[in-house]
Formats: C-alpha cells, structure tokens, sequence
C-alpha cells in the first residue's frame, strides 16, 4: 500500500470563502480570478490529485490574482471525480491510469485559446502542484505558447533527453522531507537540465518540507513551516514576474 503523500491532514482544513468565480469553456469547467485592473497577463493554475474545487487550490489561484494576473484553475479531470481523502492508497495506481498528468495538451490547449481569444492575454504563465507539477514539466516541453512554468513537487517520470529539453524558463520546487520524491532524482534532474536545457531553469529544495507543503492556506501551516511556505509562495511570484 502507497502511503499517503500529503502529511498535513487534509480532511482538517479551514474551509476557504473564494474570491473568483467558475466558467464554462468549451467542455471544461474552470476557477477563475482577476486582478481589480486590466491586464493582458494570465497564469494557468493545474491543481493537484484532489482536483479544481480543493479550497487549497482556490486560495492559490486568488494569491495569484491578487499579484496582477488573470489566473485560471481549469477541470484537468474533466468532471471525473478527483481522489478523496476517503480514498484507499491501495487504489492510486489504477486512478493515476485514468488520471494520467502528460495527458493533458488538449485541455491546455482550450484554456490558452480561452485567455488569448476571451481575455486578451498576451503572455501566459503555468503553475502546477504535485499531480500539476508533472502536468507542468511535461506542458513546457510541449507548448511552446506558455512564456515560463513553476512546478512545485511533481514527481520526475519517464526518464528520456526529451524530458530536459524545456522550451521555456521552468522552476522546479521540492520540499526536502517529501517522501515521494527521492533526492537521487531531483540531483538527476539537475544534472540532466544542465546538459540539455537550453533556457532558464532553476531547482530549489525548502528545508523540511513534505509534500504539498505550498499549498496551505496561513491558517493551516504549522509555525516552524510558515517561513518555507512563504519563501516558496514568494519564489514561485518572482520567477513569474520575471518572465511574464
């Protein structure tokens, strides 16, 4: 049996009052939230295994909103049930089989139609959580229309070159304790990203945290994390304002 990744009790949370609203593109539902001025920069926001309505993820797409972005938090799982804190670990691989995080070019794909055609976006961020993360590596080796990508604890899958050619500057972020991802594979990756990657990159591993530590709204963290929490929160803005 798999254990379970987040070790912050997720059926404990505070519960979250959002500031955005949901809207229907094409056949995906999505988050979404604006700044108080126009802009013409947007932030796609892929959530983790608990899906787009998690309070968590919510809060993050309005943090980021409230930066100066139009942010987006779309379905991924296209109305399919997300994993619950209920769930059997047991279960994980054959969910992840119908849940798989580099399928997901087409709904990208309709969303950056969206905020180009609907928003008027003219630069386009990502920014991705666990299940996200990987959405996310996999989306800037592929999409060249996403101006740069932070991804935050996504496991490192499918060993290959092409898995280091990013198109666009990427951030990868990991929590030190976080037992699904191991330290061997975030030196690879570095090691992989220094002879293949043609653009900006940057890893960055916080002191003592597990995984989905950056996701937690500031009522949930545990004092000695808040700091790690906020410089990766922080991090995650600046490598954003950077490019975008």
């Amino acid at each position: 049996q798999m254990a379970d990744p987040f070790l912050y009790d997720t059926g404990k949370r505070s519960p979250y009052g959002c500031l955005g609203h949901e809207v229907q593109i094409e056949h995906i539902k999505a988050y979404v939230c604006r700044p108080s001025f126009l802009t013409d920069k947007a932030v796609i926001v892929i959530h983790d295994i608990f899906g787009w309505m998690f309070p968590d993820i919510r809060y993050i797409v309005d943090l980021i909103a409230g930066h100066g972005y139009i942010t987006i938090c779309p379905d991924f799982f296209k109305g399919t049930d997300p994993w619950k804190t209920t769930d059997h670990w047991a279960d994980f691989p054959d969910w992840m089989k119908d849940h798989d995080p580099v399928k997901v070019d087409k709904e990208a794909g309709v969303v950056l139609k969206y905020l180009k055609e609907q928003c008027y976006a003219k630069k386009i961020g990502i920014v991705g959580f666990s299940w996200g993360g990987m959405a996310v590596h996999h989306l800037m080796l592929k999409n060249p229309q996403l101006t740069a990508g932070v991804s935050l604890y996504g496991r490192i899958i499918r060993d290959s070159e092409e898995r280091y050619n990013l198109l666009n500057p990427t951030f990868f972020i990991f929590g030190e304790k976080d037992h699904t991802i191991s330290h061997d594979q975030i030196t690879l990756l570095e090691e992989k990203l220094k002879q293949y990657c043609k653009v900006a990159y940057k890893i960055k591993v916080y002191p003592g945290q597990v995984h989905g530590f950056a996701e937690l709204k500031p009522e949930d963290m545990k004092p000695a994390d808040k700091p790690y929490i906020e410089e990766a929160r922080k991090d995650m803005i600046d490598w954003i304002k950077m490019f975008i």
